[in-house]
């Protein structure tokens, strides 16, 4: 974004939008208050004015990625698989915010937004586990096996572990839609 580019409007959605630019493209250390304010072609105070430092900005990007993520989870139906994939899919679309989301040593972990956009999100993931049919005692195991299958999928994919793997060929989405059909979670953690 050029000083040009960047014209009276909403400087806070500017600089978050092209920190989540930065970060997808160059990763999370490329990113300075500094070099996000030539980004968008403002002083270089208008970062620190607007988000304190960079803790600040990465917590925001990451309260903002957890909204989107709530509502991408929110337009799936409730059934895991849809859930999965809408997970998988806002990673692959939001990828700056993605890479923040989940990294407590660059946030503010105490911040009253940021738990409370992390637990809605939560909620949605979970509420797709529901569905599966797991006993009430496996019900934390089993949101952990599901989080962590559609969250490191979408890890391998983000950092290109299926490039040229026999295990990633084709499209994100179909081979998610896949490999959760491919798991039977019904009864399998119970007692």
């Amino acid at each position: 974004m050029t000083k040009s580019a960047y014209h009276h409007g909403d400087l806070r959605a500017t600089l978050l939008h092209a920190a989540a630019e930065q970060i997808a493209a160059e990763g999370i250390d490329s990113v300075s208050l500094r070099a996000l304010a030539q980004r968008a072609g403002v002083s270089h105070a208008a970062p620190a004015h607007h988000f304190g430092n960079r803790q600040g900005l990465l917590t925001a990007l990451a309260i903002e990625g957890f909204e989107l993520l709530d509502a991408e989870l929110r337009s799936a139906t409730g059934d895991f698989r849809e859930v999965a994939v809408a997970y998988i899919r806002f990673a692959r679309h939001h990828p700056g915010h993605f890479d923040v989301m989940f990294r407590h040593d660059l946030l503010r972990s105490d911040d009253e937004r940021l738990i409370a956009a992390r637990t809605r999100a939560g909620g949605e993931l979970r509420s797709g586990v529901v569905g599966l049919g797991i006993s009430p005692a496996g019900g934390p195991a089993a949101e952990l096996a599901a989080w962590s299958l559609v969250h490191g999928f979408a890890t391998l994919w983000r950092e290109g572990a299926l490039v040229d793997s026999a295990l990633g060929d084709g499209d994100p989405e179909t081979l998610a839609r896949a490999m959760v059909a491919a798991i039977e979670f019904t009864g399998a953690v119970e007692k």
